[in-house]
């Protein structure tokens, strides 16, 4: 038990490594690149307790923009293999949860300082071949945003448990901050390596034990996340990484008596389905279990008649089409004033004629690959769409070839209907859908805004008029979980912007703060009295 009160480190958000061309950061990261690349084929195994478990089922792990060159496989698993991590879960949490706080703390401490060293270049390549992002946007999620959510959530971790009662005279009232009882699940998705990472490992801290299980596109990292983890020192069958069918891991974990909770992040429409599946299934749990989730978003930028066009068109340039616009906060529709659209337009159809796009292992390249063919053909099915429609052109971009690699040029779409299909419809690809309105109805299009999508997660606003900002902000109070003025939608920093958002963007917990570590555990009320009376009778009774 600990001996004293520990004060871990204060955190500091992660410097970001500009990775300016020709420093000595960007050839070390290429070089690592190209010795990943050019590698033999490696083999992911899953990590269930203490092995590294193989299977006959390898499945071909590719850069999104270089579909045909096999950076190796990863095992498939089954049935068997999530009741072996259940177990290796279970078996683990009786001592896992009774280590004192600060050597979980200190594991993860060390897991940050880690990768802010030796392991930078790796997680850094990995997420770069593996789910094609471009330096920069690797050095964000992989490396910086990741140590901030390790470092960050010690920090949340000692202030909920120093978070304690009043006490009367002659008793001591204590809070226990007790893991959840049972064994967790994580489902991460492809596109942020942090939040694969944090998922699993934000239960973790808190003492539980958990089965984590990452998107397929996302296993090259996510076997970094491991080594990582191990390194650290995080023990055997705390975080236990499956590969296996989404249907067949579920069906096993939201039947199983001890299942404890759940930590999503993906598609609104798989979280709804999973709720229902655990709602099925509440006479068969030991307790109910806790639901977080981070989905979809159908995220906007609004313009007041007061905004400096060319900062309104960098926020659509930046917000929407960064890392292909795969990202949950990544602007996809916008709302320009009539007095400055098309001034907004042409500097963001400038913009987008100068982006380069291909390989990541170009830096120079803004634009990479979107995910996977799945994806893409999801994507330029809306462009195809869009090009048939009468009430709706494309400005910029619109072409997409997948012969060598997924590649969608960023495109600007301008419809002259506010509930035009890609206005409403979450798009996860870089596509941008713009509607010009009176630059005298700022209030009417505000509500127009709020009314549009069922998502909630970010939005923004762009105005030199403290009035209307005010006005707008109460307006789209609750359209947005993340809501910025005058900077785009995208770009939460743990520690300054917790995110998430409500609606149908999920249960807005706010990854990156002290509220999302509190779905972790189940407090206990403990209340000692020093001096226990002897006589039922109270003073009323005479």
């Amino acid at each position: 038990m600990p001996k004293a009160v520990y004060n871990v480190p204060f955190p500091l958000n992660e410097p970001v490594n500009p990775y300016i061309p020709g420093d000595s950061a960007t050839e070390s990261l290429l070089a690592k690149y190209k010795e990943m690349y050019n590698q033999a084929p490696i083999d992911v195994p899953m990590y269930i307790g203490g092995k590294e478990v193989r299977t006959e089922d390898k499945r071909p792990m590719s850069p999104p923009h270089d579909h045909q060159k096999v950076l190796g496989h990863f095992n498939y698993g089954g049935a068997e293999h999530v009741h072996a991590a259940i177990d290796a879960a279970l078996a683990a949490k009786a001592e896992w949860s009774a280590l004192p706080w600060e050597h979980r703390a200190s594991i993860f401490l060390k897991a940050a300082d880690l990768l802010a060293g030796p392991f930078r270049d790796k997680m850094n390549a990995a997420t770069m071949l593996g789910q094609s992002k471009n330096v920069m946007q690797a050095e964000i999620d992989a490396a910086c945003e990741m140590i901030d959510f390790l470092k960050f959530n010690v920090a949340y971790m000692q202030q909920i448990y120093a978070e304690q009662p009043e006490s009367s005279d002659g008793v001591w009232n204590r809070l226990e901050y007790r893991p959840l009882e049972g064994f967790t699940f994580a489902i991460t998705p492809f596109n942020f390596t942090a939040i694969a990472a944090n998922l699993p490992a934000s239960m973790a801290m808190m003492g539980n034990t958990v089965v984590w299980k990452p998107a397929e596109s996302q296993v090259y990292s996510a076997q970094v996340i491991m080594e990582l983890f191990k390194e650290a020192g995080v023990p055997d069958g705390v975080i236990n990484m499956i590969t296996v069918d989404g249907p067949v891991a579920g069906d096993i974990v939201f039947k199983h008596r001890d299942f404890a909770g759940l930590h999503f992040t993906g598609s609104t429409g798989v979280f709804k389905h999973l709720w229902k599946e655990i709602g099925a299934n509440l006479e068969v749990y030991r307790t109910y279990p806790r639901i977080v989730g981070e989905t979809g978003g159908k995220d906007f930028v609004v313009a007041h008649r007061s905004a400096h066009p060319k900062q309104v068109a960098t926020a659509i340039s930046r917000g929407a089409f960064e890392f292909q616009g795969q990202k949950c906060s990544a602007a996809s529709r916008a709302y320009l004033p009539s007095n400055i659209a098309q001034e907004v337009l042409d500097y963001v159809v400038e913009d987008v004629n100068s982006f380069k796009m291909g390989s990541t292992e170009d830096p120079s390249n803004f634009i990479n690959a979107v995910i996977d063919e799945k994806a893409f053909d999801k994507i330029a099915g809306y462009i195809d769409f869009i090009n048939n429609a009468d009430d709706a052109k494309v400005l910029a971009g619109g072409k997409y070839d997948k012969s060598k690699g997924y590649f969608i040029e960023p495109t600007v779409v301008v419809t002259e209907n506010p509930k035009f299909k890609t206005m409403c419809e979450e798009i996860f690809g870089p596509v941008i859908t713009i509607y010009v309105y009176d630059e005298n109805k700022f209030e009417e299009t505000c509500h127009l805004v709020d009314e549009t999508s069922d998502y909630a997660l970010t939005g923004c606003i762009f105005s030199q008029d403290r009035y209307a900002i005010n006005t707008g902000m109460k307006i789209l109070e609750n359209a947005a979980g993340n809501f910025y003025i005058n900077d785009k939608p995208t770009g939460a920093v743990v520690g300054q912007q917790p995110f998430g958002g409500a609606r149908g963007s999920g249960t807005n917990d706010k990854a990156g703060s002290y509220l999302n570590l509190l779905r972790w555990v189940s407090p206990r009320t403990i209340k000692e009295t020093f001096v226990s009376p002897t006589d039922y009778r109270y003073p009323f009774l005479g």
